[in-house]
């Protein structure tokens, strides 16, 4: 299957995570999923990146978290 794309991310100032797909904001996440989220985007690979974001949006379970 192939890896989700198309997800961007931005730290707000107040810690909370905005999660875009495709240039079109589709979720904030807040409080301490937003830091675990931020901890472990600091150190993902691209791949890893795109999947933990589509994690996130619950946009996941598409065909697209097998390998």
């Amino acid at each position: 299957m192939a890896a989700p794309t198309g997800f961007d991310w931005s730290e707000r100032a107040n810690g909370d995570v905005a999660i875009s797909h495709h240039g079109r904001e589709v979720t904030i996440v807040r409080g301490r999923t937003a830091e675990r989220l931020t901890s472990r985007l600091a150190t993902a690979t691209d791949d890893e990146t795109q999947h933990l974001l589509a994690r996130a949006t619950g946009n996941y379970r598409r065909g697209n978290e097998r390998r």
